[in-house]
């Protein structure tokens, strides 16, 4: 590689930075998301705890808070797989910065390395990413797997309902209104 034809555009070393730049806040945007479920998933946890305490916790809800419980545990570790990508691609993007702010003293073995440590550390923010997203993916199935758990309850309850209690819930039909035409 000539250094000269890395140099002939003052842009060129700027696209060696924007890919881990960008890269860098997707895994921001992806991380503040997963610190969001995490605190739902606590405060999910917070009002199982509160049902204990009043004696109103089921079997039905100790099989959730068990699928609550695991879920935190996948977001904890999706959160720390997308913060080792996070200072991955930071760093990646410093490296660049770097290699291409000493482009002219360093030569052709230095912008080796620092393209070859730039590329290193883009593969481990890339398996961050990968790894974080596999684990939210399943604090998401659990999440569903709750929510149809609750939705059958539901459904269940609906059907058992006295039929009373479903009379007296019906409003009485209303006269349509009529237009005015003042």
């Amino acid at each position: 590689m000539d250094v000269s034809t890395v140099l002939q555009s003052p842009f060129a070393p700027v696209t060696f930075v924007v890919a881990p730049a960008l890269l860098t806040n997707a895994s921001s945007v992806l991380a503040m998301s997963t610190v969001n479920r995490m605190i739902r998933a606590h405060d999910r946890m917070h009002g199982f705890f509160a049902k204990s305490e009043a004696g109103e916790l089921s079997d039905f809800f100790l099989a959730q808070v068990d699928r609550v419980e695991k879920q935190a545990a996948l977001l904890l570790r999706a959160l720390h797989s997308i913060y080792v990508a996070l200072a991955a691609f930071a760093c990646a993007t410093l490296v660049t910065l770097l290699g291409a702010g000493l482009l002219s003293f360093v030569g052709v073995a230095g912008i080796r390395f620092f393209a070859g440590l730039g590329i290193a550390l883009g593969f481990v923010g890339v398996g961050g990413l990968v790894i974080g997203c596999l684990n939210l993916f399943r604090a998401t199935y659990l999440s569903v797997f709750n929510i149809r758990d609750e939705a059958g309850a539901i459904r269940l309850r609906q059907r058992n309902r006295p039929a009373r209690i479903e009379s007296a819930n019906r409003r009485p039909a209303q006269a349509p209104l009529r237009a005015c035409l003042c």
